[in-house]
Parts: C-alpha cells; sequence; structure tokens
C-alpha cells in the first residue's frame, strides 16, 4: 500500500504553516478571509488563541472566527444557539469559519398527520 502523503494547505505542509505569523497565514487565504486577519483579530478571538495555547479545549460563542494553524489538533465547543457543539479541528479546515462546523438547525423528521389535518391528509394508502 501506498504511503499517505502529508496534508499541504496551498503547497505549505503544517510545520511551515505553524511557523507562519497570522498575516503570512492570510496571504494564502481567499479575499474574504484576507481581509478579516488584515483588519485585525478581535480581542475574544486573540483570547481564544491565546487559551488553546495552555488548554486542549475552550469554549466560544464566535462562529465567524476563521480556523488558523495554531487550533489545528484541538478541540474548540462552538455555540449553534442551544448548547456548545465539540468541533475538532482537523488541517482540512484551514480557512473556514468555526460556525460551519456547528449546525445551528435540526433536520426535520416528518411523522403521521396530527390532530387538526385535513381529511385527505387523514389518508394513508392500503398498499
Amino acid at each position: 500500500m501506498a504511503e499517505q502523503d502529508e496534508f499541504k494547505f496551498r503547497g505549505k505542509t503544517m510545520d511551515e504553516l505553524r511557523e507562519m505569523d497570522l498575516e503570512e497565514f492570510a496571504d494564502l487565504l481567499g479575499a474574504r478571509g484576507r481581509r478579516k486577519i488584515q483588519r485585525g483579530l478581535r480581542e475574544d478571538e486573540k483570547k481564544i488563541l491565546e487559551a488553546l495555547e495552555d488548554k486542549d479545549t475552550v469554549k466560544t460563542h464566535r462562529r465567524g472566527m476563521i480556523v488558523v494553524p495554531k487550533m489545528v489538533g484541538n478541540t474548540v465547543q462552538v455555540y449553534n444557539g442551544q448548547r456548545f457543539i465539540d468541533v475538532e479541528v482537523e488541517p482540512e479546515m484551514l480557512g473556514h469559519y468555526l460556525g460551519e462546523f456547528s449546525r445551528t438547525r435540526k433536520e426535520v423528521e416528518h411523522s403521521a398527520p396530527g390532530l387538526g389535518a385535513t381529511r385527505s391528509s387523514k389518508h394513508i394508502p392500503l398498499k
């Protein structure tokens, strides 16, 4: 079997990405992510990155924070409006927002018609 290739983000290995500062990493992102980082991270986003140096797990409401190389390998608990969802940050998530990995809506599960349903919707075919 062939060896699995090392992960690369825009031609850079994870070791090279971890050594970069945020401005250098921003140059590898698309326009929206580059603009967000060039304008500067907010204070609470900086606190998240500092907390990840000490701990493996951090809770946050910051769904609009971009995943940077310092976060890879850690768990970030992202709030979805009701509870915190564990997000294990992987290299493939670089450049995406945390909110993309914490769904805010449940999937709809339809069942039998309820009380006040019309006569036609109560009809269940024999086959």
